[in-house]
Parts: structure tokens; C-alpha cells; sequence
């Protein structure tokens, strides 16, 4: 980005971009054109902190400047003024681009709440506070202040850091996780590096600076996409609190009002669902957001009923009652008392496992937990979960700056297993990459990190880390008594997984799979079960790359749905193969906890469901009511439907 540490305008406008193409490059070069005819300094300046010479179009191209983005034009020099005004003339005419006989297009159908985390839940509305505006402008650092002002921008951050992990001390397992995953990225040096370079270049405060540097990360992540884009808010959040604690002042986010409520927002960063009281905090409800959104990961291993994407949120008043449906994604203001039937106004308690899975006709279903830590396994056992279905090594070492070693992944692990001794464990190797960077793997630049480098592929530069952690696997699991199985993540072939199971094998894994998160991988189950033992189903980036859709995108929540036709016949796939060469299919993606969908899964022939420990119950219960045949029925009736909804509608006909 270019800079000049003098620049003072005398004369600037601002306008909204209006045409749909945005700011690319035939307009960029006439922008260019035009400001050269006049004897002044032009620059552009993108909302999001980008600002550049008017006169290069490669610059203004770069400034990545969409429908709808607000430029702000400033001049110096003699015809500054008459400059600014041809090219704002400019913008807002959309360059020519724009037919004023044209009718607009038509006003697309508001999305649909999604439920992504099962409750039925009546309460006030208690809606966040607002996030936090830009903090104000400040005089210029004096080149002899500058160090200083980088220092207190660095004991900050780490005033921030420090605070996010005290937080997770206090957290529940899962939560805990994910606010040190936050702390993780918030000492990325990414961002006081971009920060400090702008309190030196352009003489910036630090809390502008940081505020600034942060949101550039911020729009650079969600133009990624994918699993990248769901933690911009995280970025945000991180953001808010560097420059709070800068300027001495609150931070925005949940106060308790003194009584149970429904908790409204546009979106909640992971620290703030995570310091959630699920005793007061009955539901929450936000106007974005996605399925596999922290907020609702968070939300379903709490216990708290959830809706995402609910476009008309924040219309709702503080203090109006609604009814909030976390499965459905129902949101009902001043409800009536039919609707209210069946409804709770308190927090329902955790319900352990009574009893091990099986179908009405006794056919076994294993249902194990989900974890990514040793505390979150103490919590599984207590909810009786019959092992565990996936343990996610990443979430013990998110925060290292080195590569663990063996040692010290040994005593991890064992945390885990020592809760499950003798019992069934399933252990997912590291999953880095993605959303999920790790300090210590160094990842090249990618455009879309969600289909680049993660997961099993990072082994193709760093197998000797991959072998390291398959031999601490195997002494942990040998130590804990563990019936320890071990999955490599992210296989897109036969010949990976053929590859990685016998790597597995050569450092004493016994039984060997691999996780089927992509179509490709479902297409090709025999050929890969032909390679290893077992194999288990993340339905949640299935779903995403089967559908083609965003992890976090808005508005899309019905092709975020396992139920749709697509990815309920890729399930068959995998099902089917696993029938034929008699091992085990697992699925431990989100889907895993649906009571609706566990019948159809197993009918498509799923042995095991894995899931957070707080759905086990309800799941054993829906499982406890159908015989196998019936589950087989049902899957045949989902597969055959043309529509997610006309699948649902299908099983409930089956099941009746």
C-alpha cells in the first residue's frame, strides 16, 4: 500500500460504489485517465484502510473495491477540487456501466433461520451491545515517540492474550479450546507487524493503527472463504479488546440483565459464547453466522438452543418474549400458549447415556463423543459416552510456537485416554492448515486454504512430524490400555490412504482408517476400505464441498444440509462399501447428533455415531424406537427424495 507520511488533502468526497462489477479494470483506467488530466495529487481511499495514487490503475484494481464499498477521493494542488469532482461525478454515475432504463432486480427471498443447536426455549430478548466504532483520530506520533507507542501497542496485545487464556482456564472443555485457539491467533505476528508498520510509515496511534491492521486481516480472511472466513469475527473480537484496552475503556459484549434471557446479536465471538452462563443464557439467536460457525459449535456442546442467520434479529426489540426452536430455526415474537406448549424457560440439565446404543430389534450402534482435550474427555466420560469417536489432536497444541515432542504429545494424549481406559478411541492426526494454522507447520500462501494444504497433505513436506506424532499416539494408547484406532484426515484417494496406512503400520498402529470429507474420497470408499480398516464420515466439509458452499456463508443454509439429496447419496456410497467389505463406517461430523437423521444413517449403514456428549441421549433414545429394517426403509426413502425437506418428510412417512 503506498504511503506518504505528509499527505494532507485539500479537497475530498466520498461515494458509493454502485456498479455490480465493482471497481475493476476498465474502470480503474479510466479513474487513472481522468485524474491526470488535472494538475493535482489524487489518491483513493477504500473504507477498509487500502489507499493509492488515482493515476495507477494496477493500484486501484488492488483495491479490491466491490458493490456497495465506500470510496473516499481526496486531492492536493490547484485543481484539487475540480478533480475530486469529476472522479466522484464518476464513481456514482457507476463509469457507464449502470442502464437507467434497467429494471432492478428482484428483491431476493429472505434466507431462512437455520437451528444449529436442538432446544425449545421460551425468554426475554436481551440483544448484545453494539461492537465497538472506530476509535478517534489522533494527532501524529512524533518520530521519537514511535518506539514507545509500539511498545504499548505489544504489552496490549499481551494484556489480551493473557486474558484469553485466563478465560479458558475458567471454561467449560470446548470453550476452553477455542479461546486458546483465539489467543493462538491474536499473537500471530502478522498483525502487530502490520500494525507497528503503520504507526511507523504514517505516524497512526496505536489504537488506529491496530484497529486498521486488524481489519485489513480481517477482509483478507473472509475474501478466502470458507473455513478461513468464520474467524474473521474472532479477528474482530481480538481487535476490540487490543483497542479497548488501549483507550482505557469497557469492552462491548453480554451483560447479564438479572434474569434469564435470549441472547440476540449479529454475531458472538468465541469469547463471548464461551463465557456464556448456560443457567441464564437460554438461547441465542444471531442475524449471521453458519452451521459450522464457532457460535454454533459452541452452542451444541453447552447445551444452549441456537439459530443462525436470522435475518430480522436485530429488528427484534430488547424485551420482547420469543420462542426460540434450535432445531427447526423457528423464531417466534410474542408466542401464544399453543405455541408455547412443550416450551422450557430454564436450562436443561446434561442427560448421560442410560444405556449402550442399539436399535428397537437389539442391533448395537456404538455412540461415542467427540473431544479435542483432555477435560472435554473427563466430560464425555461423564456424560457415559461409549468412547470416543474422534479426538482432535490439533486442539492440544493450537498455541505452541515449536513442534511438541514426543514426550510431551504422549502426556497430552494420555489425558484423553486415561478417561477411557479399555474403551473404543478413535485419534485423528494433526488437522492443521485451513482455519486451524499452526505456528510451529509453516503453510505456503494459498488463495483458499480450505482446498489447499491440510490435514493429511501437510505430510508430503513433513512426514518425519507425522511419524513423530504416530509414535506418540501409539505409546499413549499402549500406556492408557486404549483400544486405540488411528485416521489420518483430509484423504482424497485410494493411494493416500493406501500410503498413509502403511506408514501407520510401520510405527505400530494396529487398526488404521481414514476420514471421507470430500466427494471425491466418497466416490472411491470400496477402493480406499480396501486399503485400511474403518473409515468415519466428516459430514460437515462433506456437505461443503459436495454443495459447493461457504462453511459461513448467510443466507445459505439449506445447502448446508446433510439432508440434501447429493450428500445423502455419497453417504450411500460410503455405506454401501462399507457392507460389502464388512468394516466399520463411522460419522462423526454434526450430523452425527441429529435424532431425526441417526435412524437414516444407520439404515445407509453407519456403525458407529459420534457427536458432542451433551446429544447422546436424545440420539440413543430416536435409535431405541426403530428396528434396523425400519432405519433401512427410511434411508431408502431420503435417498430417493429430489429435495432436502422432501427427504425429511420422506423418513418422518417411513418411521410413522
Amino acid at each position: 500500500m503506498d504511503t506518504d507520511d505528509d499527505w494532507h488533502a485539500d479537497s475530498f468526497d466520498e461515494a458509493t460504489l454502485p456498479n455490480p462489477a465493482g471497481l475493476h479494470a476498465r474502470p480503474a483506467a479510466t479513474v487513472a485517465s481522468e485524474a491526470a488530466k488535472y494538475d493535482a495529487e489524487v489518491r483513493l481511499i477504500h473504507h477498509r484502510g487500502g489507499s493509492v495514487p488515482a493515476t495507477t490503475p494496477i493500484g486501484l484494481a488492488t483495491l479490491n473495491a466491490r458493490m456497495g464499498d465506500d470510496l473516499r477521493v481526496e486531492a492536493r494542488g490547484p485543481q484539487a477540487a475540480e478533480a475530486v469532482a469529476a472522479i466522484i461525478a464518476m464513481i456514482r454515475g457507476g463509469f457507464g456501466e449502470i442502464d437507467p432504463n434497467a429494471q432492478p432486480p428482484a428483491a431476493p427471498a429472505p434466507a431462512q433461520p437455520l437451528g444449529v443447536s436442538a432446544g425449545r426455549v421460551v425468554g426475554q430478548v436481551h440483544k448484545l451491545t453494539e461492537p465497538m466504532t472506530a476509535p478517534p483520530e489522533h494527532d501524529r506520533v512524533p518520530a521519537n515517540a514511535v518506539d514507545a507507542e509500539i511498545a504499548t501497542l505489544g504489552g496490549a496485545l499481551s494484556a489480551v492474550i493473557d486474558e484469553y487464556r485466563r478465560r479458558a482456564e475458567l471454561s467449560a472443555p470446548q470453550a476452553a479450546d477455542i479461546l486458546q485457539a483465539t489467543a493462538t491467533l491474536a499473537g500471530d505476528s502478522t498483525l502487530v507487524d502490520a500494525a507497528a508498520g503503520l504507526i511507523r510509515a504514517r505516524g497512526m496511534d496505536a489504537p488506529n493503527a491496530f484497529w486498521q491492521a486488524a481489519n485489513h486481516v480481517a477482509q483478507s480472511m473472509t475474501d478466502v472463504g470458507g473455513m478461513v472466513a468464520e474467524r474473521a469475527v474472532d479477528l474482530a473480537d481480538i481487535r476490540d479488546r487490543v483497542v479497548s484496552h488501549l483507550l482505557g475503556i469497557p469492552m462491548p459484549g453480554v451483560v447479564d440483565p438479572g434474569h434469564p434471557f435470549i441472547l440476540v446479536a449479529r454475531d458472538l465471538a468465541p469469547s463471548e459464547t464461551a463465557t456464556l452462563d448456560g443457567n441464564t443464557c437460554l438461547a441465542i439467536v444471531t442475524a449471521e453466522g453458519g452451521p459450522t460457525s464457532h457460535t454454533s459449535i459452541l452452542a451444541r456442546s453447552m447445551g444452549i438452543p441456537a439459530v443462525v442467520g436470522c435475518s430480522r434479529a436485530l429488528d427484534i426489540a430488547d424485551g420482547t418474549v420469543v420462542l426460540v426452536d434450535g432445531r427447526t430455526g423457528e423464531v417466534i415474537e410474542d408466542p401464544d400458549e399453543d405455541q408455547r406448549a412443550g416450551a422450557r424457560t430454564s436450562r436443561a440439565p446434561l442427560r448421560p447415556l442410560e444405556a449402550p446404543g442399539r436399535t428397537a430389534d437389539g442391533t448395537p450402534v456404538s455412540l461415542l463423543a467427540n473431544v479435542g482435550s483432555g477435560g472435554n474427555a473427563t466430560f464425555a466420560a461423564r456424560a457415559n459416552a461409549e468412547g470416543i469417536g474422534l479426538f482432535r489432536t490439533e486442539f492440544c497444541f493450537l498455541d505452541r510456537a515449536v513442534e511438541p515432542s514426543v514426550s510431551d504429545q504422549v502426556q497430552a494424549y494420555s489425558e484423553v485416554l486415561g478417561a477411557f481406559p479399555g474403551a473404543h478411541v478413535v485419534v485423528r492426526t494433526l488437522d492443521a492448515g485451513s482455519d486451524k494454522p499452526m505456528a510451529f507447520l509453516p503453510m505456503p500462501e494459498e488463495p483458499n486454504p480450505a482446498l489447499g494444504v491440510r490435514g493429511y497433505r501437510t505430510s508430503r513436506t513433513h512426514q518425519p512430524m507425522l511419524e513423530r506424532q504416530l509414535d506418540a499416539i501409539v505409546t499413549a494408547s499402549t500406556a492408557s490400555g486404549t483400544d486405540g484406532w488411528v485416521m489420518a484426515p483430509m484423504i482424497s484417494t485410494a493411494a493416500e490412504a493406501h500410503d498413509f496406512a502403511a506408514l501407520a503400520r510401520s510405527r505400530g498402529v494396529t487398526t488404521v482408517g481414514v476420514m471421507i470429507e470430500t466427494p471425491s474420497a466418497a466416490l472411491q470408499a470400496a477402493d480406499i476400505l480396501s486399503e485400511v480398516d474403518f473409515v468415519s464420515i466428516g459430514t460437515n466439509d462433506l456437505t461443503q464441498y459436495c454443495m459447493g458452499v461457504d462453511r459461513q456463508a448467510v443466507g445459505l443454509g439449506d445447502l448446508q444440509d446433510p439432508w440434501q439429496p447429493g450428500v445423502l447419496r455419497l453417504l450411500k456410497i460410503i455405506g454401501d462399501a462399507g457392507r460389502a467389505s464388512g468394516k466399520p463406517v463411522g460419522v462423526c461430523g454434526e450430523a452425527a447428533a441429529d435424532p431425526t437423521l441417526a435412524p437414516v444413517l444407520i439404515g445407509l449403514g453407519v456403525s458407529s455415531l459420534s457427536m458432542s456428549p451433551r446429544s447422546l441421549q436424545s440420539v440413543a433414545e430416536a435409535l431405541s424406537e426403530v428396528t434396523v429394517e425400519q432405519c433401512r426403509a427410511a434411508a431408502d426413502a431420503a435417498v430417493a427424495a429430489t429435495t432436502a425437506s422432501g427427504a425429511r418428510d420422506a423418513v418422518r412417512a417411513a418411521l410413522a
